[in-house]
């Protein structure tokens, strides 16, 4: 039989066995009940506690062989695991029978294990991102062993493709050595980033306070849904807007004030990827402003301000932290924007002030660099690593600074109200 055979037949035995387990404990724990015995839990309970202990276990084994034999190599016959998952799901059907008695407390035993797998759940979200942390630090150091790590942060020029060109035994010929300055690279994410918050936290936040404040009910319920459709719409497309609609318009707009600008600029794709981010602002802000009590909105008014004056001295204030985080949530999303710039503002390293002149990003250049010809142990591919561990840094740095904003705004809130 074949792998795939083997695993259908194994979850098909488990499934049995879990039914076979819940209604042979069902039963016998309404028999005993029925017996006038007082018992500390439903019948039913008692039931899902026997499954728990039959299948739990039993698909905790197979994970973790799974796991041995794909990530260390074992060498572990799939027959054999599967059977031996088998055999210890027998082992707890009989335990789950055997718990059937009037002193086991089965809702608590089920509480624990819902709490037990609840922490796994948050456990393994935390690991994942120690792996992928952990992951990037590896190679990235290996990287700052063929490259200085200071070059890295402070050179100005990015030139990756001459390390290629080294390793092909052309980079005598041109004189030129691998440069990997990241200044150009992380100045052209910054650009396009705040470009895009300029337009993305003004009108996302404008548009919550309306749709809160001021706008009827009639109109909030036709305008949300249509400004919440701009987030599922597909990054590829925004970046065809902005390469066939949005750059030719800035050229346009440009030459009548007698600017150059290149199609590539990054201006198109900083005021198209704000557009994108219109929604997560919007809508975070909305059930931000929502959850401020109406107490507070009522006792302004009653001291007889305006309610432009509520909106801007009370239910802002009082929702400052919130929209604090839609806005660097906003800021993550779009420092990892990759699609809209790539088609937009092109993809050569340019430090440059002028947002009319071609320029690229950190998570542009990390495709480019892990989408080559060239090998794994290369620098140019091994800089991906470094670029990925340093905008980790850059954006571990942001919520930190985000997280002390917050506490200071509440901080002052309080201290205003008392």
């Amino acid at each position: 039989m074949t792998t795939n055979t083997v695993f259908l037949l194994f979850c098909a035995v488990l499934l049995v066995l879990g039914g076979i387990a819940f209604t042979l404990s069902r039963a016998k724990a309404a028999r005993v009940r029925a017996t006038g015995t007082t018992m500390h839990a439903q019948p039913d309970q008692y039931a899902w506690f026997a499954v728990l202990v039959t299948a739990g276990p039993a698909l905790l084994v197979s994970a973790l062989g799974a796991f041995v034999l794909l990530l260390m190599g074992a060498d572990i016959p799939t027959f054999y695991l599967l059977a031996a998952s088998l055999v210890i799901a027998l082992i707890g059907l009989v335990m789950g029978l055997n718990q059937v008695r009037s002193d086991f407390h089965a809702r608590r035993a089920i509480e624990g294990v819902i709490r037990k797998l609840l922490a796994a759940a948050a456990m393994i979200s935390i690991l994942t991102t120690l792996g992928i942390l952990l992951s990037i630090i590896s190679e990235a150091l290996r990287f700052f062993q063929m490259h200085s790590f200071w070059d890295f942060v402070t050179g100005t020029t990015w030139n990756p493709g001459a390390s290629f060109l080294s390793a092909a035994g052309r980079g005598d010929e041109g004189g030129s050595a691998a440069q990997f300055g990241s200044i150009p690279l992380f100045a052209g994410t910054f650009m396009i980033t705040l470009i895009a918050m300029l337009v993305a936290i003004p009108f996302g936040l404008g548009a919550a306070i309306y749709m809160v404040e001021f706008a009827p009910l009639r109109i909030r319920k036709a305008a949300k849904p249509v400004i919440e459709v701009l987030a599922g719409i597909p990054t590829v497309v925004y970046g065809v807007f902005a390469a066939l609609t949005v750059a030719p318009l800035v050229v346009d707009i440009a030459g009548l004030f007698g600017l150059d600008a290149s199609y590539s600029n990054a201006l198109a794709p900083g005021l198209v990827m704000g557009i994108m981010i219109i929604p997560f602002i919007s809508s975070l802000s909305d059930d931000v402003i929502n959850s401020v009590p109406n107490s507070l909105r009522e006792g302004a008014l009653a001291l007889g301000i305006t309610k432009a004056e509520m909106v801007r001295n009370v239910v802002v204030p009082a929702a400052a932290p919130g929209i604090i985080s839609a806005s660097l949530l906003a800021v993550s999303r779009a420092l990892g924007e990759t699609m809209i710039v790539v088609m937009a503002a092109g993809m050569r390293p340019n430090l440059t002030a002028n947002p009319l002149e071609d320029m690229t990003t950190v998570t542009v250049s990390i495709v480019a660099a892990l989408t080559g010809d060239q090998e794994f142990e290369s620098a140019q591919t091994l800089s991906a690593f470094a670029l990925g561990l340093v905008l980790f840094i850059v954006t571990l740095t942001l919520n930190v600074v985000s997280v002390f904003m917050i506490r200071r705004f509440r901080e002052k809130y309080r201290v205003n109200n008392l």
